[in-house]
């Protein structure tokens, strides 16, 4: 008897071991989407254009609160798009410019040859964050400068976002001398006060809207070719097809007050604490099996290693250990679900009065998987059980989902994909899911193809610039971007094939 016991598990070992490895070396084809073959675009000088983002870096476009800039503060804008104006010629000569009305928001139309083609619309914005004080004298090169040292362009903006804006004029200004007409007519939206708001993007996207007009695709910043990556550790493009959603609740707890001197077990500071804790312990589920994370693990499962791809070929069984594994790293615990932060605290006004009310502010990233209301409902349910404690939205009651997730299935991350192959020179291009907010996500009201990418290869060290000190770019990524650029605009010219 104990022989055929053996026996059998030993069967179900080798069923079992066998299982695993066959879903492992199926598991992935090491790309999602089609691809396309790229056409030859002009070529761009990368120190020139480098130089041209020196100079739009200088122009000090900063943002720091909803409203800005304020009436009388708008020169730096207008003298950037001043020098925009005369800085790219052709491009001007090829489009038509106009402001959206009631903002500083640029709105550039190239018009196609053929109106029944549904456009293309590329955004960037002009406005950047302020520096720390008394942070200026840790940089390289100073922040405002765009001093070029060492082959990199330092400067507030020069990877969010006017490396960008500047790499999408300098493609348009290359292929208008070129003689290029396009089939396809092609938007530029460059935001005002994407670091605050987004009004003036929302507001663009309204006036596209009321003009009927509903893109083919929509492009802005978000992700680009990383070096390594922080999945694989080898190179890799990312494409963003969605980016999180956004809400703030306040957790109220109600006690009784009174003097310090005679505190209860249960006063309205511990029972916050207890509130706080349970949301930390309980974080809301990871959902491996839906886009775009089940798409990101597939494209880039060629190069993990051996350990890796089995992990995630066989979910099924090891998905409590591949959760552990993302929730303890920042970046990728925000990737797989919605984000529980705690960010302020309020209580009693004197060291020794009792708070008749605590109170959390709790700040919340919502996943596709998530909505607004079903973060509410999960902070309710694992505080219903703490005596006095009050769940309410946060001040201005700003909530929104995450942006619909974009399709890989079609002409657009086609082409997306195959110029991030083209940087990465090969390496693999994957969808994924932004972490913050972009102007992008007002597009989903007027077009379903909505994509977060620039065509730039950067070095994981140059990714703690942003909103940082020593922001750079490297000089040979203005030529990546501004002919990657070109090469988007070509790729999505003429019909759908």
């Amino acid at each position: 008897m104990l022989k055929k016991i053996l026996l059998g598990m030993m069967a179900l070992i080798v069923v079992l071991v066998a299982v695993l490895l066959v879903r492992t070396f199926s598991y992935g084809s090491g790309s999602v989407g089609d691809r396309i073959e790229l056409a030859d675009v002009p070529a761009v000088s990368a120190e020139e254009a480098a130089a041209h983002l020196s100079e739009a870096i200088q122009f000090r476009t900063i943002t720091v609160a909803p409203g800005d800039p304020r009436p009388g503060q708008e020169g730096p804008w207008l003298e950037f798009q001043d020098w925009l104006q005369a800085t790219y010629p052709a491009a001007h000569a090829a489009m038509k410019r106009e402001l959206v009305p009631g903002t500083l928001t640029l709105l550039y139309t190239w018009e196609g040859s053929d109106p029944s083609l549904n456009p293309l619309l590329l955004m960037a914005h002009q406005d950047v964050v302020p520096v720390n004080i008394g942070t200026e004298g840790d940089w390289t090169g100073a922040p405002f400068a765009g001093e070029i040292i060492d082959g990199y362009v330092y400067g507030r903006g020069a990877l969010d976002d006017k490396g960008n804006l500047i790499a999408l004029m300098e493609a348009a200004e290359a292929l208008a001398k070129s003689g290029f007409q396009p089939e396809r007519t092609v938007h530029f939206m460059f935001g005002h006060d994407e670091e605050v708001s987004g009004s003036g993007a929302q507001a663009g996207i309204a006036l596209l809207k009321s003009r009927g007009i509903s893109p083919e695709m929509v492009l802005d910043e978000g992700f680009m070719v990383l070096d390594p990556s922080p999945l694989t550790g080898k190179r890799m493009g990312f494409i963003g097809v969605s980016e999180k959603g956004y809400t703030t609740l306040v957790i109220t707890a109600h006690a009784t007050g009174g003097h310090s001197s005679m505190p209860p077990r249960n006063s309205a500071a511990v029972n916050l604490s207890r509130a706080i804790i349970s949301l930390d312990e309980n974080q809301m589920p990871a959902d491996f099996s839906k886009p775009p994370i089940s798409d990101l693990l597939e494209a880039s499962s060629r190069d993990m290693p051996f350990m890796n791809r089995m992990a995630f070929a066989n979910l099924w069984l090891f998905k409590g250990m591949v959760d552990s594994s993302f929730s303890k790293i920042p970046a990728g615990n925000a990737m797989i679900r919605t984000t529980t932060a705690p960010t302020m605290l309020a209580g009693s006004a004197k060291e020794n009065v009792l708070p008749q009310r605590a109170m959390a502010t709790v700040n919340f990233r919502i996943h596709p998987n998530d909505t607004p209301e079903s973060v509410m409902q999960h902070v309710k349910d694992l505080t219903s059980d703490i005596e006095g404690i009050e769940v309410s939205l946060g001040e201005g009651g700003i909530s929104s989902p995450a942006s619909p997730v974009s399709p890989t299935d079609n002409r657009a991350y086609a082409v997306l994909a195959s110029v991030a192959e083209k940087v990465g020179d090969g390496a693999p291009a994957a969808p994924s899911l932004v972490l913050g907010a972009t102007d992008a996500r007002y597009a989903s009201a007027i077009s379903k193809n909505v994509y977060r990418f620039a065509p730039a290869l950067v070095k994981e060290e140059d990714t703690h610039g942003f909103h940082g000190t020593n922001e750079r770019l490297e000089v040979a990524n203005m030529k990546r971007l501004s002919e990657g650029y070109a090469q988007i605009i070509l790729g999505m010219d003429g019909p759908n094939e």
